[in-house]
């Protein structure tokens, strides 16, 4: 009824001139140029930019910190004090996964199913931290294996968590930049999560008696409970309901993402929490993002093993990680750059496969020649495939944008088998393949060859759907597809059948 109401105040009668006031273009035309945009979802969008990015990058940097705490935690006595072999301490990095992959689609589908995901999301963050800081009190190997296992139960709802709901509100065309920002939060946390491990270590051994080592947990856990009360507070549930907006910035909220893809972002009538996954198992198209993701991640597996990339220059530890930052910084400026243009364009799929195509050049420069300068500058341009990795998120959500549960779950799955790549590639960097590592930058050109050959596909698929669309007539729609139109028609204040004109005349992105 707020909804209704709000839309009868502006257009009475549902005369054009309304419906150009509420959705920035006439009936007959689709401008979704940020220049169209009324001074009314500028301010929602800062609003939304001010509460919700924050929140969602400092969680990705904490989690990223938490994801290398252990690596810092072992140059400072955790292996020796807890009586750690070399095997129960790559099972204890291993086991994290152990829950994490099972419990992405589930976490996922229950953030779209519930109406608050602020309370879900921030009490996984409090639950992860304090999941942490019980690691600063292992004693031995099966306390620290429990602690990993369970960590790994949350942490499956943070990141697509986050993903899907940046989705929710964001339109296709501000997607990119904001997940960029999200991605590069995690890559600084490297640098930053070094810093903050160097402090704690060097300064808080013996302290009360305890390790050094037991002090970054204890930090680390109790700064990421903070995070997660603040987020209960600060982040935004959905435009349906989220209370800190009043009616007329919810109505518009839901407009907005309406009028970006011709259809409401709602589920279908008596659809439960399965429906979404349903519709992915009958998709082959999300069989071919799968694929693509494990590909594209497992050639980033270097990244993990940046460092001794680095070292097979011959220069001393402390120069070796000295020069191993700047590919990185780089990597994330032109990634922000891009995706900011990516965004203003309206084009998502060359924005990454030209990086792709730039890091095949790296590959081939450190396959060809142990010459230090032409190998530091090919880390470069294998570094920059970072930059268009960054869309393929904004990039499957514009191919599967509804209906929502649909893409909760491609998100989760995407996110799974990104991290089943990172799994897989730390068994790629043998030391005995070393200083050249042939082989593994050989695996690393073919997957990132076999991801861009998968993307063309899912490109030349997206294409064809975006015809069918075209040619579709309103008696081809099914009853979901029809009641999405209906409802964005009703948001936007206009007939059904200029509805589904504009969501005809919608381009891909």
């Amino acid at each position: 009824m707020r909804i209704r109401s709000f839309l009868l105040n502006m257009s009475s009668a549902r005369q054009p001139e309304s419906a150009q006031e509420v959705n920035g273009a006439g009936p007959k035309e689709v401008d979704n140029s940020p220049e169209s945009e009324s001074g009314e979802e500028r301010r929602l969008r800062r609003k939304l930019d001010l509460r919700l990015m924050p929140v969602v990058v400092f969680v990705a940097i904490m989690n990223s910190i938490d994801q290398i705490s252990i690596t810092f935690a072992r140059l400072k006595g955790l292996q020796s004090d807890l009586h750690l072999t070399d095997v129960q301490y790559d099972t204890v990095l291993a086991v994290s996964y152990a829950l994490y992959f099972p419990a992405l689609v589930p976490s996922n589908m229950f953030v779209h199913h519930t109406t608050r995901p602020s309370i879900y999301i921030g009490c996984c963050v409090i639950l992860w931290g304090i999941i942490s800081t019980l690691t600063g009190l292992t004693k031995n190997y099966a306390t620290m294996v429990t602690c990993r296992v369970l960590l790994g139960l949350p942490e499956a709802a943070i990141y697509p968590g986050c993903l899907y709901l940046l989705s929710s509100w964001y339109t296709r065309k501000e997607l990119g930049l904001r997940t960029a920002l999200l991605i590069t939060g995690g890559l600084m946390a490297i640098t930053f999560g070094s810093l903050w491990a160097a402090a704690v270590l060097g300064t808080m051994e013996g302290k009360l008696h305890l390790a050094a080592w037991r002090w970054l947990f204890f930090m680390e856990g109790i700064v990421t409970v903070v995070v997660g009360f603040l987020s209960i507070w600060i982040l935004p549930d959905y435009p349906r309901n989220t209370r800190w907006l009043n009616a007329e910035e919810r109505s518009l909220a839901q407009l907005r993402v309406a009028k970006d893809v011709g259809e409401a972002d709602m589920e279908s009538t008596g659809a439960n929490i399965f429906e979404g996954l349903r519709m992915v198992i009958k998709d082959m198209k999300a069989y071919l993002v799968m694929i693509m993701s494990f590909s594209v991640s497992l050639s980033t597996s270097f990244a993990v093993f940046f460092p001794t990339l680095t070292a097979t220059l011959g220069y001393s530890t402390t120069v070796t990680l000295l020069i191993a930052a700047p590919p990185w910084v780089l990597s994330a400026i032109v990634g922000i750059a891009n995706a900011w243009h990516s965004d203003r364009t309206g084009e998502r799929f060359f924005h990454f496969v030209v990086y792709w195509w730039i890091s095949t050049i790296g590959f081939v420069i450190s396959l060809s020649t142990m010459e230090i300068v032409a190998r530091y500058l090919s880390q470069y341009l294998m570094a920059l495939s970072f930059s268009g990795s960054m869309l393929l998120i904004p990039w499957v959500v514009s191919a599967i944008p509804r209906p929502p549960g649909k893409r909760s779950v491609t998100i989760a799955l995407m996110n799974g088998f990104t991290n089943l790549g990172l799994f897989a590639g730390s068994y790629v960097w043998k030391a005995s393949w070393s200083p050249q590592y042939h082989p593994s930058l050989l695996i690393c050109l073919f997957s990132l060859f076999s991801g861009t050959v998968f993307a063309f596909i899912i490109r030349i698929m997206q294409i064809r759907e975006k015809k069918h669309v075209e040619h579709q007539e309103v008696d081809d729609l099914g009853l979901d597809e029809r009641d999405r139109i209906e409802r964005a028609a009703e948001l936007q204040g206009i007939t059904f059948d200029d509805a589904f004109r504009r969501r005809r005349q919608l381009r891909n992105i």
